[in-house]
């Protein structure tokens, strides 16, 4: 079973919620890093750990969700060695994992709706790092 790491931010709380069921009902066994409701946080206190866990091995994967998503993938990406890519439609998530191998995503719950979100997360968690050239570029942010 997969296992990933959920975070979010007071704008996010919603869609988050709705995304720890679905992923749920696919096997996975998302691990919530919070918040647990509305009331306005800082959410690089509850992004990094989770954006942590995942470049720890500890999780698989890692899904952040706030108003924008911006600011989440910033946190996110201060893990070094970690590539989180704010996802708006199907296809920049499927290329986030084809071509950059994303390890977490973020999405702004202010910029889809929960349908795209879902279809968000299924193109990403389903799609294949495609390898070959692709790696050598991979290595060459990590090196940055």
């Amino acid at each position: 079973m997969k296992k990933t790491a959920i975070a979010s931010d007071h704008a996010g709380y919603p869609l988050k919620e709705m995304l720890k069921t679905h992923l749920k009902s696919k096997g996975d066994g998302p691990l919530d890093f919070g918040i647990d409701g509305t009331d306005p946080v800082d959410y690089p206190d509850y992004i990094y750990p989770a954006a942590k866990r995942v470049a720890a091995g500890q999780s698989d994967f890692g899904i952040v969700i706030g108003g924008s998503g911006n600011g989440e993938a910033i946190v996110a990406n201060k893990v070094r060695g970690f590539r989180c890519a704010l996802r708006w439609n199907v296809q920049s998530a499927r290329l986030a994992r084809q071509h950059n191998d994303a390890n977490m995503i973020s999405i702004g719950a202010r910029m889809v709706n929960v349908h795209e979100a879902l279809s968000i997360v299924d193109a990403w968690l389903t799609a294949v790092f495609e390898g070959g050239r692709h790696i050598r570029r991979i290595e060459r942010i990590e090196s940055v």
